[in-house]
Order: structure tokens, then C-alpha cells, then sequence
């Protein structure tokens, strides 16, 4: 039996068995349950209290008085967000990954702009179903970044350009929905100005169910994705020496963080700076040489729920939309890492 690297342990179901990162798992474990508390907060507070108690009783189906505030009026919009923020946090580790660049977020590279740029195409034509745009924005988030993919491959996917290429398609593709909202109806470019700034305002089950189906149908491919990763994380001669195709891996990762970025774009707007952000807390908080999956997912949720509690309190009765509160933590550390990047920093 091979010896157990330092600060993993063996864990056995069965006949299997694999090695367990004992740091990551605890770092899950503390962002599960904070995150489970943020939730109970967020369901606590609003224009009416409900104690934290009764919460939890309507959480176990249990009859409670603020059965409505809670099941019907807060507990959807909140779901959307938890799904919301688990897809952004997987899909910018997977393009973090590949790009092996912490600049390289769906919201950069212009994955979240291709998928607006459809959306709000459609907003322009009539079509505003909730359960409609999501699909319509994996189908931008995925041509936008097939035209990154190619204009940046040149015999192999350098890091550098993959991301110079991806800002400038995000800067024509922001033209191109900027160009749709002046030509449209001023009612129709209000309604896709509100949903380009990332809000979760007015987002219930019928938004939030079909999001579900399609994570979980997704999820089979990102427990593969987070066995991939590991050979995509080596050097191209150390990955090819031990027969991975490396060509497929990176784009089968690359495929699957758009479509989960864009599933989540279509379902709150583009809610900037998550994707960014969740990964590089993760890695930087379990020391991990690749990015673990499972707290960039739960990082991302945690930030996305707490953005939308904030968003729902700091001004009451106004709420603001939840992308104003992540762009505002986002561009600033977007700014660090590339100043960081600049004086030699390790980002």
C-alpha cells in the first residue's frame, strides 16, 4: 500500500478507498455550517422578524404562524441565490483551472457578457420567461467562449492570452448589449438594465426548480471535473507522460464552468466578481495546490446569500440589487491581484 502524502488521510467505503485532504474537509465543514447559519439569518431578518427557532420549525415542516413570510416570501429567493452562488463558485474554479490564471473568471473573459448579450437580446424581442433565459444564456455563455477558446489557442492554451482575448471579447460583447438596450423599448431596457446589474429581487421556485434539475443533472460531470482537475493542475510534459489527453480534459472543464456560469447568469443576471473571488478564497484558505471544488462552491454561495442580506438591509425599505454589493468587494481585489501580478507577486 503506497504511503499517505503529509496533511492527507486515507478514507475507505468498501473496497475503495481515496486520500482526503484533511485541511480542505475542515475548511468544508466550517463554510457548511456558517453558511447554514447566514441562511437562518437571512430568513430571520426582514421587514417582519421571525426568530431563528421558528425557522427552523418551518425548515422541518412543522406548523408555524411565519409559515408565509418564511416558505412563500423569503425562502425561494433565497434558494435561487444558494444555487446561484454554487454554480459561479465551480464554474470560475474550473476556468481558473484551466487557465491556470487567478485573473480568469467567467465574468472577465467575457463568458457572463455573451451570455447577457443573448439574454438581453431577448428581453428586447419579447421573451421574458425565467424559466426561458437561463437556456438562452448557456447558449451566449457557450459561443462566447468558443470564440476565446479559438482566438487564443495557438498549438496549445497559453494562460496570458487566453485572458487578454477573453477581456476583449467581454468589452465588444458589453457594447453589443449596451447597443441593444438604446435600440429597444425604454420599458424593456429598464427591465434589462436591472437584470445586467445581478439581482435576485422577484426570483422564486419558478426560477429556482429548474435551476436545481439542471445542477443536478450537471453533477455527475463535476465529480469528474474534480478527479480531471488534478492532471490538468500538472506541467504539460508531466500530464502527457502519464497518457492524459490533455486537449480533452481542458476542454471538457472549460465547457462544463460555462454552462454552469451561464445558468447562473440566466437566473440572476451576470452577479459579478463571485467566480473571481470564490476560488482564490478557497485555495488560499485550505493551501491546496489545485482548487478544491467543494469550498469554492460553498464560498461562492456563502458570498452570494450574505451580498443578498446586505443588499435586502443596508437601505431599507430599498433594496439593492446583490451584484452592486459583490462588484463593490470584487473590483477592488480584481485591481490587487492585477498590480500584485505586476511587481511579482505570487497571485
Amino acid at each position: 500500500m503506497s504511503a499517505v502524502p503529509f496533511g492527507y488521510a486515507r478514507v475507505r467505503a468498501g473496497r475503495a478507498s481515496f486520500l482526503l485532504h484533511r485541511r480542505a474537509a475542515a475548511v468544508a465543514v466550517g463554510l457548511a455550517a456558517l453558511l447554514a447559519a447566514v441562511c437562518v439569518v437571512y430568513l430571520s431578518v426582514g421587514e417582519s422578524y421571525v426568530s431563528p427557532g421558528e425557522v427552523v420549525r418551518v425548515l422541518l415542516g412543522r406548523p408555524s404562524p411565519d409559515e408565509l413570510v418564511v416558505a412563500t416570501l423569503r425562502l425561494p429567493r433565497m434558494t435561487v441565490g444558494l444555487l446561484v452562488g454554487l454554480a459561479f463558485g465551480v464554474a470560475g474554479a474550473l476556468i481558473q483551472t484551466v487557465a491556470r490564471n487567478p485573473l480568469a473568471s467567467p465574468d472577465v473573459i467575457g463568458v457572463s457578457q455573451g451570455a447577457s448579450a443573448v439574454t438581453v437580446a431577448a428581453l428586447t424581442f419579447g421573451v421574458t420567461s425565467y424559466a426561458v433565459l437561463p437556456y438562452l444564456s448557456v447558449l451566449g455563455g457557450l459561443v462566447a467562449a468558443g470564440l476565446v477558446y479559438v482566438f487564443a489557442w495557438r498549438g496549445g492554451l497559453h494562460a496570458g492570452r487566453f485572458v487578454l482575448i477573453g477581456i476583449g471579447c467581454a468589452i465588444a460583447l458589453r457594447s453589443v448589449t449596451t447597443l441593444l438596450m438604446t435600440k429597444g423599448d425604454y420599458l424593456v431596457a429598464q427591465q434589462a438594465k436591472i437584470w445586467m446589474t445581478g439581482s435576485l429581487n422577484g426570483r422564486g421556485w419558478d426560477v429556482g426548480a429548474p435551476l436545481a434539475w439542471v445542477l443536478l443533472g450537471l453533477l455527475p460531470a463535476v465529480l469528474w471535473a474534480a478527479r480531471a482537475q488534478r492532471t490538468v493542475s500538472l506541467d504539460d510534459d508531466t500530464a502527457t507522460a502519464l497518457g492524459v489527453r490533455l486537449g480533452r480534459v481542458r476542454l471538457g472543464l472549460i465547457v462544463l464552468g460555462v454552462v454552469l456560469a451561464s445558468v447562473a447568469t440566466g437566473a440572476a443576471g451576470p452577479v459579478d466578481f463571485v467566480a473571481l473571488l470564490a476560488p482564490q478564497i478557497a485555495r488560499r484558505t485550505t493551501r491546496t495546490a489545485q482548487i478544491p471544488l467543494l469550498c469554492s462552491a460553498l464560498t461562492g454561495a456563502l458570498i452570494v446569500v450574505f451580498g443578498d442580506l446586505l443588499a435586502r438591509r443596508l437601505l431599507s425599505p430599498t433594496e439593492l440589487p446583490v451584484g452592486v454589493l459583490t462588484a463593490a468587494v470584487g473590483a477592488p481585489y480584481l485591481i490587487w491581484l492585477i498590480v500584485r501580478g505586476r511587481t511579482g507577486g505570487k497571485a
